[in-house]
Formats: C-alpha cells, sequence, structure tokens
C-alpha cells in the first residue's frame, strides 16, 4: 500500500480492511466510506445507479474519471511553467512537488510527479538523491531530471554515454567494412548534415540539452577515448556533435566552445569536399587567432581536424592545388593556399601526439616536404600527361616514350618516414586509381608496402581503394596487375593484418569473376582463414567459396559434347550442257 496516500489524508486499503474488521454492519460501513471517499459531486449520487443498471462497474466509472483527471493535471503543470514571473511559477511548481512526491512511486500518480520535476530547473537535492536511489525511479524520470543528477554524477553519466559511443564506433566500422563496394557510394558520401541525425549523435544532443557541465563531460570521455584507442572516429563525433548543437542554436554551449566557429567554416568545406580561397583565410584567422595564454584550444581545433572527414576534404583539395599548380607553373612554397592545407593536415594529424604530451603547440612543417616531396607529385602528373600527350600523336610522329616503371627512392622514403606526405601521396595514388590510370598505379603501388604507421593498410584507406579499383574491374583478367596488386601488396599484410584480409575479401566478393581462373583458385588457397582468424574473415571466406562454388561448371558441362557436325553426302557435279 502506498502510504504517501495516509499523509495526504486519503484513505487507503488499510483504512476500509480496518474499518471492514471493526464494524457490527459491513455493508452500511462500504456505503459510508464510498461516499467519504467518492467523487463528491451531488449530481453525481443520482446517475451512479444509472450506470449500475447498465452494468458499468464503479472502478471503471472511477478509472476513466481519474485518468481524465490527470490529463488535466499534466496540462495545468505545464501551463504553471509557463505562465506569470518565473519566481512565482517556480514556486508553484515547487509546493505542487513537496505535496505529491510521496506518491511519486504510485504507478497512476508516478507522471503527475515526473511533470513538475521535468519543469523545474533545479529540483531539491535530497528529491533528486531518492531518484538516483531507485532504479525504476531514475529510470521513469524525464531527461531534464537526469540532467540535474548527471551534472554531479559523472560516473552515472559515464554509465549512460559509454553504450552510445560504443555504438557510434561499430556503426562506423560496419560502413568501412561494408560488402557493398562502389566508387560513387563511400564512407564520405554522406553529407555532415545527414550524418548528424545519426541516432547517437541525436541522443547524445538530447542528454545534453543547454547544460554545459554536460557537454564538457561528453568532451572529456571522447579525448580520453581517443587518447586510450587512437581511433579518430571520436574525433568525428566531436565535431557532429557541436554542430548538432549549432543546428538547434544552443547558444548557451555554442558560444562558449573556442572551436565552434572554426568548426562551423570547417563543416561548410567538408560539405563541398573543397576548401575554397574564401574559407581557406577564414580558417587562417581562426588559427592565428589563437592568443598567448590560450593555446590549450589548439587540442580542441587539432582533434576537430582529426576527424576523418577533415583529412578526406583537405587531402583532396591539396591533390587538386597540386594540378592546379602544374598548370600555371607554379612551385608549391609560392602558394599560400597550399601551405594552409599543409598546416592544417599537419595540426590534425598531430592531435594524438599534441593531447598526450600537453603541448600545446602546432607542429613544425619540414621544409623538404614543401621543396622536394610535392614537387616530386607534380613531376608524376606531367610525366602522365607527357605520356597521354605522346599515345594520342600519330604513329609516325610518337617518340619510343615507354610510360616510366621506377619511383624515385625518396618518394618510397618520405611515405615511410614523413606522416604528412604519406597521407598526400596514398590521396594521390587513391586520385590517379580513381582516373583508370593503370600505369601510374602499378608503379607506385610497390610504395605502398611500407608506409608511415602502416597508414596505407588503414581500414579508411583501404575502404576508398577497394571502391576505386572497381573502375579497373577489366584489369583484374591481367596476371601482371593480379600478381602486382595481390601478391605485391595486399597478401604482404594480410597474415599480420586481419583488417587487410578482410578487404581483400570484400573486393574479391565483388569482382571474383573479373579475375582469371587460375589466379583466383591461387588467392583462395592464399586466403584461406587460420585458426586465429576472426568470425568476419571466416563469414568473408565462406560468402566467396559460395560464389566461387555457384561459377563453376556442373560435371555435364565439363565433359566434352560430341560433335554434331555430320559428313556432307558427296553430291554430283551436274554435268555442263
Amino acid at each position: 500500500m502506498y502510504a504517501g496516500l495516509q499523509e495526504l489524508g486519503v484513505a487507503n486499503g488499510e483504512d476500509l480492511k480496518e474499518t471492514l474488521t471493526n464494524c457490527t454492519e459491513p455493508l452500511k460501513a462500504i456505503e459510508q466510506f464510498q461516499t467519504e471517499n467518492g467523487v463528491l459531486l451531488p449530481s453525481l449520487q443520482s446517475a451512479l445507479p444509472f450506470l449500475d443498471l447498465h452494468g458499468t462497474p464503479r472502478l471503471e466509472f472511477h478509472q476513466s474519471v481519474f485518468d481524465e483527471l490527470r490529463e488535466k493535471l499534466l496540462e495545468r503543470v505545464s501551463a504553471i511553467a509557463l505562465e506569470g514571473k518565473v519566481e512565482e511559477r517556480y514556486k508553484k511548481l515547487e509546493d505542487l512537488l513537496e505535496k505529491s512526491f510521496s506518491l511519486v512511486k504510485m504507478p497512476s500518480i508516478q507522471p503527475v510527479v515526473m511533470c513538475v520535476m521535468k519543469h523545474l530547473p533545479k529540483v531539491p537535492e535530497k528529491k533528486l538523491k531518492l531518484v538516483m536511489a531507485d532504479k525504476d525511479l531514475y529510470k521513469a524520470c524525464a531527461v531534464e531530471v537526469k540532467r540535474q543528477i548527471w551534472q554531479d554524477n559523472q560516473a552515472l553519466f559515464g554509465d549512460e554515454v559509454s553504450p552510445l559511443l560504443k555504438q557510434y564506433i561499430l556503426e562506423k566500422e560496419n560502413i568501412l567494412f561494408s560488402n557493398d563496394i562502389s566508387v560513387l557510394q563511400n564512407f564520405f558520401s554522406p553529407s555532415p548534415k545527414t550524418r548528424r541525425q545519426g541516432e547517437v549523435v541525436q541522443k547524445l544532443t538530447q542528454m545534453i540539452g543547454k547544460n554545459v557541465k554536460l557537454y564538457d563531460m561528453v568532451l572529456q570521455f571522447l579525448r580520453t577515448l581517443f587518447l586510450r584507442t587512437r581511433n579518430v572516429h571520436y574525433c568525428t563525433l566531436r565535431a557532429e556533435l557541436l554542430m548538432s548543437l549549432h543546428d538547434l542554436e544552443i547558444s548557451e554551449i555554442c558560444t562558449v566552445d573556442p572551436c565552434h566557429k572554426f568548426t562551423w567554416c570547417l563543416d561548410a568545406c567538408i560539405r563541398e569536399k573543397f576548401v575554397d580561397n574564401k574559407r581557406a583565410r577564414e580558417l587562417q584567422g581562426f588559427l592565428d587567432g589563437v592568443k598567448k595564454g590560450q593555446e590549450q584550444v589548439l587540442g580542441d581545433l587539432s582533434m576537430i581536424l582529426c576527424d576523418p572527414f577533415a583529412i578526406n576534404t583537405l587531402a583532396l583539395s591539396t591533390i587538386r592545388h597540386l594540378h592546379d599548380l602544374v598548370g600555371q607553373d607554379t612551385l608549391p612554397r609560392e602558394s599560400p593556399d597550399l601551405l594552409l592545407l599543409l598546416r592544417m593536415l599537419s595540426l590534425g594529424q598531430g592531435a594524438w601526439d599534441m593531447i598526450d604530451s600537453q603541448v600545446f603547440k602546432e607542429p613544425k612543417m619540414e621544409a623538404e616536404l614543401i621543396t622536394k616531396f610535392l614537387p616530386m607529385l607534380m613531376s608524376f602528373v606531367v610525366d602522365d600527361h607527357t605520356f597521354n600527350v605522346d599515345q594520342k600523336l600519330p604513329s609516325e610522329e610518337k617518340g619510343p616514350i615507354p610510360y616510366p616503371s621506377t619511383i624515385p627512392e625518396a618518394f618510397t622514403k618520405f611515405l615511410q618516414e614523413n606522416r604528412i606526405a604519406c597521407e598526400i601521396g596514398l590521396y594521390y595514388i587513391l586520385h590517379i586509381t580513381k582516373q583508370r590510370n593503370k600505369n601510374a598505379f602499378l608503379r607506385l603501388l610497390p610504395a605502398l608496402v611500407e608506409t608511415f604507421s602502416d597508414l596505407a593498410f588503414s581500414d579508411i584507406f583501404l575502404h576508398l581503394l577497394t571502391g576505386n579499383l572497381t573502375l579497373l574491374g577489366d584489369e583484374f583478367a591481367l596476371e601482371e596487375f593480379c600478381t602486382s596488386l595481390f601478391d605485391g601488396f595486399f597478401l604482404t599484410a594480410c597474415s599480420r593484418k586481419e583488417n587487410v584480409h578482410r578487404h581483400v575479401l570484400r573486393l574479391l566478393l565483388h569482382l571474383h569473376h573479373k579475375v582469371a581462373p587460375a589466379k583466383l583458385e591461387s588467392l583462395q588457397k592464399a586466403l584461406e582463414p587460420t585458426k586465429q582468424s576472426g568470425e568476419a574473415v571466416k563469414e568473408l571466406y565462406n560468402q566467396l567459396t559460395e560464389k566461387l562454388e555457384l561459377r563453376k561448371p556442373s560435371p555435364a558441362e565439363v565433359t566434352e559434347t560430341p560433335s554434331m557436325e555430320l559428313p556432307l553426302p558427296t553430291v554430283p557435279t551436274p554435268a555442263s550442257r
């Protein structure tokens, strides 16, 4: 029984039990109890017997009246929260909470109590503690009340947020390992606004509301997890969360986050997949505007720039600028826009080291990156252009110029030792693959076997590469191409990196029908999972095996069909007349 009813002077089951125990005439006692505790409306007394004649139980009637009154009360509470002076309205709600809180565990009354607490900007701490201590009450209360609990209980808030963060990372990984391989629809295809409508971002946005303290807690969780795992998807979530609050115009948070305007500008660049001159100047202004004593903001800016969607935009813009410079006969060091892109790439790629060391200083750019590596990339562009022009000349004017097959040793060294050079080099290879430039791809492929931190075997690069390789589908029939790609690149890492194993199987699931049968058979043997292989690899391998079995000709088709040719009868030549 709910003790709170007695506190409010309302009779309950215990009172009825006591009345019936001590009375001499139970029927009269029941009638009196009904009169005292029923709906005190004189006109109703004559109507109730009419309901009895229709077989409507009194419980059903009272329940419907109760439900109707509760709805009216909920509407009134919501109205009180909006009318009159602030102090007065909250005083009314506090008084109502004081009177009703004793019934908070009564299921029929609980929604009213929860509604009152929801509209109070500051619920008394004693009542918050009682709600927090009871699992059912905590689960039932509105997010507005939970925010007040969470802001002073980081561990409890962490327990609520943690499953969402795990779900977010899993969703990103599922996209990267999707069996649907396409150059048109890949990891970077959804627009920033579309991504922000995702379940996790929306839930986190709702949980934070306008509470700066909770927002700071989430950012701290993201920094900690990024440091612990080096998983760059946490950087994406950091940017998406801020922009989701921006979409809702939550000025209480946006105005206090020093990264807001920078992120907003970068978000527009990501949407266009290009950093234009105007936005480049804006972004540079934000970076140059970091004042002495406020260098810590560089840690957050670097995390925003470490977002794979930001890196993708900066790298694509860099490749585009290099092509433009070739046409303008201009060196990389003479392009301020290109130097800014490199500066932001450097800041983004150095995010983990900066947050880990707590030394908030922009990484120093290596001069050789600008004076040697980028001109080398431009020379590759020139090589392609020269070869293409030569191929279009009439045969008598063609020079005996074979496509360059070697790469400068310095290029391979840059990819191994310089992170920014490696990132740009990988995006250049993605660019030539998307252009179906088989010659350039095979020329540069050997340089990918050993790269800085094995970036060439990262999920994002392999996801994009496998998508782009679908454009070179016809080349998979050639032994030389498959040997270079699989034996010379993929299989060098399959045994030590399970993610590479998964990406190769994804690619073959999509293009197995293009590969020569003999090569396909050897690849099937090489890619067979070991005992240590994970379930995902085994599942993909089984799918590939099933597809290959379906493609095998049936025994009837294999046996040689008898010749249908019949000897033609000799026809005598008609005698000439």
